[in-house]
């Protein structure tokens, strides 16, 4: 797979000067919590990256609950752990993949090709009995070029142009679990429901039971009602379990896949917003 490395092959090049590991644990309710894991213990190497801190900005009136980050901030942070077009970046997290998909695809809208998601969660990799570690790293930094390929991203004002004008020409898919797709229940946001002509694509459905990523045969399978000569436009609650589609659709080779970030909880910010459920 073209996005995805075994935890064999991260195993493998842990010694490498050119492959950066990035911690991107964490727990929604409970922001602290992968900060204090990557503390505890860690794969060697790791730096950690905060999905509040360091892949969001703070919370505005519109935006979502995770909004965009400052580019310039991150392109530093990016620097600081020794990033640069020459260097692979691995992400992680404990929960399948969503945390480790939004920093891959923060660095494929930044112009990074070298971003991969390990396949498999750090439980897995303690399990394996590889090596971890509690020592932070020190390496020299090095410079991240900005380099933004906004043909990634789409705002609600386009979605919602979009749905009025050629709603037939476009695919939008919702990545939130089926109860929330069809409003019967909103355990986040303050209003239940769906974005109009949305058709359900649970993020989860990337992973076989083994918290694995699908074979790309599979994913193919899965994603077939799909038709890869048409704009796919991808969200979730708030931007982030919409990164492992966005991910699974690059490895089925369609060409033209958006993630609208600010996802359900920027489009119910509208006073215009609507919704359909059921």
């Amino acid at each position: 797979m073209k996005n995805i490395v075994d935890l064999e092959w991260l195993n493998g090049h842990l010694e490498d000067p050119l492959v950066r590991i990035i911690d991107c644990r964490f727990q929604l309710g409970d922001p602290q919590h992968g900060f204090n894991a990557y503390i505890t213990n860690h794969i060697p190497g790791a730096f950690y990256f905060d999905l509040e801190k360091d892949l969001s900005s703070p919370i505005k009136a519109h935006g979502g609950r995770h909004p965009l980050p400052d580019v310039q901030q991150l392109a530093r942070k990016l620097s600081a752990a020794g990033i640069d077009e020459h260097v692979t970046v691995v992400a992680y997290d404990d929960q399948g993949g969503p945390f480790a998909s939004r920093l891959w695809w923060l660095l494929k809208y930044l112009d990074h090709s070298k971003v991969y998601v390990l396949n498999g969660t750090y439980s897995e990799w303690k399990e394996k009995g590889y090596a971890i570690t509690d020592q932070i790293p020190e390496i020299p930094a090095r410079e991240f070029k900005l380099n933004i390929n906004s043909s990634l991203l789409i705002d609600r004002q386009e979605l919602v142009e979009k749905l009025k004008s050629n709603k037939e020409e476009i695919q939008l898919l919702d990545s939130r679990e089926e109860r929330r797709y069809l409003g019967l229940e909103e355990p986040v946001d303050k209003v239940a429901g769906r974005i109009p002509t949305a058709r359900h694509f649970f993020w989860k459905g990337n992973l076989a039971p083994n918290q694995k990523w699908k074979t790309v045969a599979e994913q193919k399978d899965r994603i077939e009602r799909l038709d890869p000569d048409k704009e796919v436009i991808v969200y979730c609650g708030s931007g982030v379990t919409a990164c492992p589609n966005v991910l699974t659709l690059n490895e089925a080779e369609f060409p033209n896949v958006r993630l609208y970030l600010g996802s359900w909880s920027d489009w119910i910010t509208y006073d215009d917003y609507t919704i359909e459920k059921g």
